[in-house]
């Protein structure tokens, strides 16, 4: 994989998987959605699919991480460290680019927020905000939450009745299979449902790190601060989930 290639995939997946993302978080909290209050389920799935989507669309050209925690994990496996930081750069320009075209979609919605009468906190939308704010406890789930998630990722190359359904002329990337995709995106809707319940899962720090950034710079009427305190938190935790996942699997595997 070339380098333009690389980039490219991961700031189209990335940028897909942070439209359904955002979108589906905006569908459910924001006033005159048609979707308000659909609940967290509807969000799991919405996050599922847009893994779905974003993979399938980048792995031909990247491999489809679409996240830092995820190229970590793959790094630690492999010892290749050389294009960490242009994955890392694509998913993250992905990840604000997604979070724009999401602001784009509710762009009404939003705008109905300038009214004092209803207006409500957005960050929610674009980021992730733990419901105890503990920073070691929130920080612990962060890390087994993405720990759940990249060692399967890692572990599906292992597994040969997962290579049945691969995409004909196409590379899967580190999944290995097109049936993978479908799998990951099924593994990320149970951590939603599992594990997501203390701080949101983040579990890929450009995904959170990413809109956060695109939250602090759009034109939101009412739109509440940007909560900077917290950021680190869904950037280190999974970023140690991801290298703990990887070291898990060199030992085991």
């Amino acid at each position: 994989m070339s380098n333009g290639d690389i980039f490219a995939g991961e700031v189209i997946g990335t940028a897909i998987l942070i439209l359904f993302g955002a979108g589906v978080c905006a569908a459910v909290t924001l006033n005159f959605s048609k979707a308000k209050a659909a609940g967290w389920v509807v969000i799991a799935f919405g996050w599922g699919f847009g893994v779905l989507a974003g993979a399938y669309t980048a792995a031909p050209l990247s491999g489809g991480h679409l996240n830092p925690a995820v190229t970590v994990g793959v790094a630690v496996d492999t010892g290749e460290w050389g294009k960490v930081p242009l994955y890392v750069c694509a998913q993250l320009v992905g990840a604000v680019l997604g979070a724009v075209l999401a602001w784009l979609v509710y762009y009404a919605q939003f705008r109905a927020n300038a009214d004092v009468r209803t207006a409500q906190p957005t960050l929610g939308v674009f980021s992730t905000g733990p419901e105890i704010r503990s920073p070691a406890a929130n920080l612990t789930t962060e890390v087994i939450a993405t720990a759940a998630l990249v060692l399967p990722i890692l572990a599906f190359g292992k597994n040969d009745g997962i290579g049945i359904g691969q995409i004909p002329g196409e590379d899967a990337g580190i999944y290995g299979s097109g049936i993978s995709i479908l799998l990951v995106s099924l593994l990320v809707v149970g951590i939603g449902l599992s594990l997501g319940g203390p701080t949101g899962y983040a579990i890929n720090p450009a995904r959170d790190l990413g809109p956060r950034i695109a939250h602090a710079l759009l034109p939101i009427p009412n739109k509440g601060g940007s909560d900077w305190g917290y950021a680190w938190v869904p950037v280190a935790g999974p970023l140690l989930g991801g290298l703990l996942a990887g070291m898990v699997f060199n030992a085991a595997y």
